[in-house]
């Protein structure tokens, strides 16, 4: 997977300043433990090659890579530390097409349309919007994406728990680039539990996990209508006849004929049912991709785990 595909996936990047590299492998370690193995490291301080490197070689697997670039020199010495991409404030012809040649993912800052016209220009798709608040943020995006169909952003700066989703609920936005999980206070403190809290706590809010519906196994179509009517009847939840099942409200599902799971099965909603998959499977969980349903746009709605929990086949929904 390539790094734009993998930043999509994750839609959070931890941009961080280290300002001893002694706190990089804890810290690559607090973030891959909280659900985020990806982090920009700016080149804001002394110690950012060096903790590039540690960081890489603390937790192999993780995406990590460099910011606030701004000379050829920083891209070799970021690269040659393990750096997988290049991030930068602004856009320098010179840098983003010496990043090209070397073949270095590179997402240059910009925030006006002049900005975007250079970056299409260099044959860049995705581009980091930076600073974001302070320049207008998600109203001033989706007033640029408009006349620029195909271009996508990272937004960065001023972004946190409160305003992510504003941001995300937006197609064009690749990811967010943010640092309230990895503030300067907490890795100077060597506070890596609170880190890896507020980075999980991230993810949740991003994922915004939620129950949808309970599944119940019934033998057939009478079976299942009897036991819909019973929640009805107890319980005032309308009954709600489909091809397959009855609802009794919107959290019951009782099914005509049994399906996955011994029991039944559970739906969770999610805001972003792919990146849910994606993470899930950060965390060693893996899908049936036969279970798969689409929209008639061709989007992804539903989806089962592999196994169950308690007897209960467990699928994702999207919201």
């Amino acid at each position: 997977m390539d790094v734009l595909k993998q930043f999509e996936k994750l839609g959070i990047i931890p941009v961080v300043k280290i300002d001893d590299a002694k706190d990089a492998a804890p810290l690559a370690k607090a973030l891959c433990e909280g659900g985020l193995p990806v982090a920009e490291v700016t080149f804001r301080t002394d110690a950012a090659e060096e903790a590039i490197r540690r960081m890489c070689e603390a937790c192999p697997k993780m995406l990590v890579g460099a910011g606030t670039v701004l000379t050829t020199e920083q891209v070799d010495r970021a690269v040659a530390a393990g750096a997988k991409f290049i991030v930068s404030p602004g856009l320098n012809p010179c840098v983003v097409r010496y990043c090209q040649e070397k073949g270095v993912p590179i997402t240059p800052g910009t925030s006006s349309p002049t900005d975007i016209e250079q970056a299409l220009e260099l044959g860049l798709e995705v581009v980091k919007f930076f600073p974001a608040e302070a320049s207008g943020g998600i109203a001033k995006i989706k007033a640029m994406a408009a006349p620029y169909t195909k271009v996508r952003f990272m937004p960065t700066g001023g972004i946190n728990a409160k305003n992510l989703m504003s941001y995300l609920d937006f197609p064009k936005i690749i990811a967010c680039g943010g640092s309230w999980m990895v503030s300067d206070a907490l890795i100077n403190e060597g506070n890596f539990d609170e880190i890896r809290r507020l980075t999980r706590e991230a993810v949740n809010t991003m994922l915004g996990f939620e129950l949808a519906h309970v599944g119940i196994n019934a033998n057939g179509a009478d079976e299942a209508d009897s036991v819909a009517g019973s929640f009805e009847k107890m319980f005032g939840f309308a009954k709600k006849t489909g091809n397959s099942s009855v609802f009794a409200g919107s959290a019951i599902e009782v099914m005509k004929q049994p399906y996955l799971g011994a029991k039944g099965h559970i739906a969770i909603r999610t805001n972003y049912i792919e990146r849910a998959m994606y993470h899930m499977e950060l965390c060693g969980f893996t899908f049936d991709e036969t279970t798969k349903k689409y929209d008639d746009k061709g989007k992804l709605k539903a989806v089962y785990l592999k196994g169950e929990l308690g007897g209960f086949a467990v699928h994702l929904v999207q919201k």
